[in-house]
């Protein structure tokens, strides 16, 4: 049992796929700690982190992705709670599935397609330049008090 067990969660996990899909999470916080010093330094900031709704929920064909986002997630509210004290208001955008390039061969298979706009309240797919409004808000000074 126990051997099954681990079996499971070692093709769940998919080793190289992590070794592939972290570094994106050491990249955002590396890049993140060098320009937050200047912002330290001006007492004022906005960092905004694209996340996922994948960082709420999990599918087991993508484990490492779900791990990296739902990391980015925690990392953003670390730094929401770490830097809030310099005005500097750190938030995370968390959409949906997205029509793009990457999610190209999910969109295009009629099984997820159809599952994805049975199961989204929007019944579709999100576009990308659907989040520009949501980052220029919380860009702005209307979001001072968001974190």
């Amino acid at each position: 049992m126990i051997s099954t067990c681990l079996s499971t969660l070692f093709t769940l996990l998919m080793p190289e796929q992590m070794r592939r899909t972290l570094p994106y999470l050491v990249a955002l916080f590396l890049v993140t700690w060098e320009v937050v010093k200047g912002m330290i330094v001006k007492n004022s900031g906005k960092i905004i982190s694209i996340c996922s709704m994948l960082s709420e929920m999990g599918r087991p064909t993508i484990a490492p992705y779900t791990a990296s986002k739902g990391g980015v997630k925690m990392l953003t509210k670390a730094m929401a709670v770490k830097w809030g004290k310099y005005n500097i208001q750190t938030n995370g955008l968390g959409p949906g599935y997205l029509k793009t390039e990457i999610n190209r061969a999910l969109y295009e298979d009629f099984k997820f397609d159809t599952w994805l706009w049975g199961r989204t309240p929007a019944s579709s797919w999100g576009d990308p330049d659907e989040l520009i409004g949501p980052i220029v808000f919380l860009s702005s000074q209307s979001s001072d008090f968001i974190n």
